[in-house]
């Protein structure tokens, strides 16, 4: 199946907001063990960052994480790590993602220009690291229902703060189909049965 998006088959331009699997990457920060139980909804912080690890897999898509003080808050969350089997944890200490090792300069160097973004907490380590992306050039897509706070009122005016910063909120359904772009492929059927 032609591709509808191919430059010269349409007159009229896409958003330029709009996911593009050639310049994104998936960034999952710290939902490790030792944390993640205390969080509103763990589950659905679980369940959706494994979709979105299974769909990035499906279309090619980098994907990186991160662990806070490993040491202490414990390694990433087992059924997640089983995903990222082959993939090796950035290490931190700072809240930021900016002062785990070379991640941002690898983003740079490998022409990523778009990161999802999926972990906890929504208003520390998240947080600060979406509002160094953007102060980076960098534009974020934060996946709202695979973040999450040990309080609802962290999350949300986390949530409320980096929007007013330009990140742009999302889904994770909405992610995928957005860097999919058109249906009727074998991805597009793979992509549908890890949504459902």
């Amino acid at each position: 199946m032609n591709n509808p998006f191919q430059e010269g088959t349409n007159s009229f331009k896409r958003n330029s907001k709009i996911l593009d699997r050639n310049k994104t990457a998936l960034l999952i920060i710290d939902i490790q063990e030792k944390i993640l139980s205390v969080m509103q909804q763990p589950e659905t912080v679980i369940n959706n960052t494994i979709k979105l690890i299974r769909g990035f897999k499906i279309l090619g898509t980098p994907i990186y994480f991160t662990e806070q003080y490993p040491r202490g808050l414990g390694p990433t969350n087992s059924e997640i790590a089983g995903e990222l089997a082959g993939l090796t944890p950035i290490q931190k200490m700072s809240f930021s993602c900016c002062g785990a090792e070379n991640l941002f300069s690898e983003l740079k160097e490998k022409n990523i220009q778009q990161v999802v973004v999926a972990g906890i907490e929504t208003h520390v380590c998240v947080q600060q690291t979406v509002l160094d992306l953007l102060e980076n050039n960098f534009q974020v897509n934060l996946i709202a229902d695979a973040v999450s706070s040990r309080h609802l009122i962290d999350h949300e005016t986390a949530i409320k703060r980096m929007q007013s910063h330009n990140a742009e909120i999302t889904t994770t359904e909405s992610a995928l189909f957005e860097i999919l772009g058109v249906s009727g492929t074998d991805e597009f059927k793979a992509i549908s049965r890890i949504i459902k």
